[in-house]
């Protein structure tokens, strides 16, 4: 008999990917950072290379490594490399590096030479994120340097990328800003002998909305997980992650009774009060105290007080709720994900990322017994 869980459907992520994929043209490189968006990184990227992913992302080198243990033998690309990383190990496992610097091309030519092979570099160019990537002022240096590495036989140039800052929004003016840059930058590496194997900037939003963004290979992210990047779009999606525990406890109270610590909600009349085993420390936010939708039997209820370490309490009312009940915060058979980003102001991403902690476990369902 479970607590509580955490259920992913392997079959919405494959099928999830086969969509995308039949939406262009280009290669699908399926993210599985953050521990595939909470929803275990390695199910996750079996399940989307089945759909028809050829690529994996990840951020950490260590990311990437762990696909390797786990037998995964995709292409993978992690771009999150701080100095002083064993890039060798990466190197010596067949992992892309993103080199977004003269430093980080310098460390990925040691390490193509301690691991006594080239390495796979992708070269990324910021286009108006302002996060990772080179200028367009530093852009030429990065791709001069590459291209003599690369003749020299320490680099192979396998892409140039870069990445969205507001593709959420498809008519967004960034958009095509960004996109004249990314341009821009194919054709200075172009004049000077680079020509990437693979040209990405597409994310989950410009998979879906902005084809002329494709290039070579799109990277869709949540998307894969069946969660739009583009709230009140659903674009035929499914969702993959339900999170549901059982009430632990229920009884009636009268009018008055504060509930929960702070006593930040009071009873308005006698009413049936249902504790659930799972709280901030399984992932539920904190800030969803008296706001967070919870479902129990098709009946929504909202968290009644403060959401504590360990649990959270609802006000049913008099419904009919018994120890054993399943409450689902969001999935199959409850709110979903976006209901609880809107209820506390942030993102679709954010919940799923929060859940599948050690004590709430992840449970994988698959037709193909995954």
């Amino acid at each position: 008999m479970w607590q509580a869980e955490v259920r992913v459907d392997l079959d919405a992520i494959r099928d999830n990917v086969a969509r995308l994929r039949a939406g262009t043209s280009a290669a699908v490189m399926a993210v599985v950072k953050g521990d595939g968006y909470g929803h275990g990184m390695v199910p996750a990227a079996r399940a989307a290379l089945a759909g028809g992913a050829t690529w994996l992302g990840v951020c950490t080198l260590d990311e990437a490594l762990g696909l390797r243990r786990a037998g995964v033998t995709a292409p993978v690309l992690a771009w999150l490399l701080t100095p002083g990383l064993p890039l060798h190990e990466g190197v010596a496992n067949d992992i892309d590096l993103s080199a977004a610097s003269l430093g980080q091309l310098d460390e990925m030519i040691a390490a193509g030479q301690q691991a006594q092979r080239p390495t796979r570099v992708h070269l990324k160019i910021d286009t108006g994120l302002s996060r990772g990537g080179a200028t367009i002022d530093d852009w030429p240096a990065l791709v001069e340097a590459a291209a003599k590495a690369e003749a020299d036989g320490a680099v192979e140039i396998v892409g140039v990328w870069s990445h969205f800052v507001y593709a959420d929004a498809p008519g967004h003016q960034t958009i095509d800003r960004q996109l004249d840059v990314f341009r821009e930058a194919l054709a200075v590496a172009e004049r000077l002998g680079v020509r990437p194997q693979l040209r990405h900037i597409a994310n989950s939003a410009a998979t879906l909305t902005r084809p002329d963004a494709h290039f070579d290979l799109v990277r869709p992210g949540i998307a894969v997980y069946g969660l739009s990047p583009i709230p009140g779009e659903q674009f035929g999606l499914k969702p993959a992650m339900t999170a549901r525990a059982r009430v632990m406890l229920t009884k009636r109270v009268p009018a008055g009774t504060g509930v929960s610590y702070g006593h930040t909600y009071t009873t308005t009349r006698e009413t049936t009060l249902a504790v659930v085993p799972l709280g901030y420390a399984d992932g539920v936010p904190r800030h969803a105290s008296n706001v967070g939708p919870v479902s129990i039997d098709g009946v929504r209820h909202t968290i009644a007080g403060r959401v504590c370490m360990d649990q959270i309490v609802l006000d049913v009312g008099d419904q009919r709720v018994a120890p054993g009940d399943v409450a689902t915060l969001f999935g199959k058979g409850g709110p979903s994900a976006d209901d609880w980003a809107e209820a506390i102001d942030t993102i679709n991403y954010e919940i799923v990322t929060r859940f599948g902690s050690t004590r709430t476990p992840r449970v994988y369902e698959s037709e193909a017994g995954e």
